[in-house]
């Protein structure tokens, strides 16, 4: 049966705005919310226009069966993450970086740097956590809201331009996309860095300073960093190996998530695991798997005519919808300029907290961030340089499609790393 709409819109996008309206509104109830806006939509599925493979509860269990890997691959990822950035933090690195950063706002648009390169080649959950906990020392546990949109929207930029860096450049690789055709993503992503960086950093600099006077006998726990590698060095392996040598088996399997927590468990006796923080983890990891689950109920069917202002269009989407099933569409359709597209989906979650996977991994370390109205305000440079780092790179490059270069019809679509 097709959808119900209300002014040409499908009941499904309806109970989807009015979700997020209410996490929104309602920023200490967003689990409560996220769950009753999935119940709704399965409900209303169930019951009116079945999912995409099959109607009732045949079809349900058919589209849970075709999501289970991107949602336990996502899963072990924010989980495991969030035991990295702790190790990472209690590692003591953190705290003698004030050496080597300057005294003044110029030591927090440094810090969004590294975080930037690190998402070059890590996952961005990782990289936003590790700017988390070193923005935790940093300055003192005192983290402007304008300062931590930052950090995630660095870490989503830095991926922007790199197949190993995003989900959604990463689809692009296994769909037969030279990494060649998305790197100029880096020309926007750059220059939006420069914009929001800027004005974190001096946000950051006046409501808490850098701390000037770093430990000098602080001795770094090495154990400790050698744990936060070995998970680091096995999701990235993990992931090169699989899109190579096992493409076909990626969708049947969640080999990244899996493959982080086999480092996590060999590594339980070199330092103790920090198992305390994985509830409060759990609940925040519950909280962006029931987004990633109604988005991907969405009757998406169709995307306008590939074009920039189309793919300008999507990255604002994409602070509200997930980026996957919006990639998936476009690799489906055509007609792209693969590196403008990958800044927009990859970056253009960043404007809003819960639009990308590392937004929300971050929020479980700061929780004062789950507020759409204060992130809005005081992050709203973010917002600014994405226009500014589109804008960029179309007047240096201007817009160049290509055709899909797509393996096979259906080898792609959803892959198995965060947001």
């Amino acid at each position: 049966m097709s959808s119900i709409e209300l002014a040409g819109i499908p009941v499904e996008f309806i109970f989807f705005a009015c979700t997020l309206l209410g996490i929104a509104l309602f920023h200490s109830y967003t689990l409560p919310v996220a769950l009753g806006g999935l119940a709704t939509v399965t409900l209303y599925k169930l019951a009116v226009t079945g999912f995409a493979h099959g109607s009732g509860v045949a079809g349900l269990v058919s589209h849970l069966a075709h999501e289970w890997v991107i949602l336990s691959n996502l899963l072990c990822l924010l989980m495991g993450f969030a035991i990295l950035a702790r190790h990472f933090e209690k590692s003591h690195l953190p705290v003698i970086l004030p050496k080597y950063l300057p005294d003044d706002w110029k030591g927090g648009f440094l810090l969004l740097v590294l975080v930037f390169v690190l998402s070059a080649f890590l996952d961005n959950i990782a990289a936003a956590m590790i700017g988390g906990a070193m923005a935790h020392q940093l300055f003192r546990a005192k983290v402007h809201i304008g300062y931590l949109a930052a950090i995630v929207a660095a870490s989503n930029a830095g991926g922007a331009g790199s197949v190993v860096g995003d989900t959604t450049t990463t689809m692009m690789w296994i769909s037969g996309i030279s990494p060649l055709d998305v790197l100029h993503a880096f020309i926007a992503s750059g220059s939006a860095l420069l914009i929001f960086g800027t004005i974190a950093a001096r946000q950051q600099h006046a409501y808490s300073p850098i701390l000037k006077n770093a430990n000098t006998h602080t001795r770094v726990d090495w154990a400790r960093v050698g744990i936060v590698g070995i998970i680091l060095v096995a999701a990235i392996l993990t992931n090169v190996v699989v899109n190579l040598y096992f493409n076909a088996a990626a969708d049947h399997f969640p080999f990244i998530g899996v493959a982080v927590w086999i480092a996590i468990l060999l590594t339980v006796g070199v330092r103790r695991h920090d198992w305390e923080i994985m509830p409060e983890t759990f609940k925040g990891s519950i909280f962006l798997l029931s987004l990633v689950l109604i988005a991907s109920m969405m009757p998406v069917e169709r995307l306008p005519a590939a074009s920039w202002p189309t793919a300008l269009g999507l990255g604002f989407v994409s602070a509200v919808f997930d980026n996957i099933p919006l990639t998936a569409l476009a690799l489906k359709q055509g007609g792209y300029d693969w590196g403008v597209l990958a800044y927009a989906v990859g970056f253009g979650g960043s404007m809003i907290w819960f639009g990308s996977s590392a937004g929300v991994a971050l929020s479980n370390m700061y929780p004062e961030a789950r507020s759409v109205g204060l992130w809005l305000r005081h992050g709203w440079h973010v917002a600014l340089g994405y226009v500014v780092g589109f804008l960029v790179l179309l007047a240096l490059l201007g817009w160049h499609p290509h055709a899909p270069k797509v393996k096979s019809t259906e080898a792609v679509v959803e892959q198995s790393v965060a947001h």
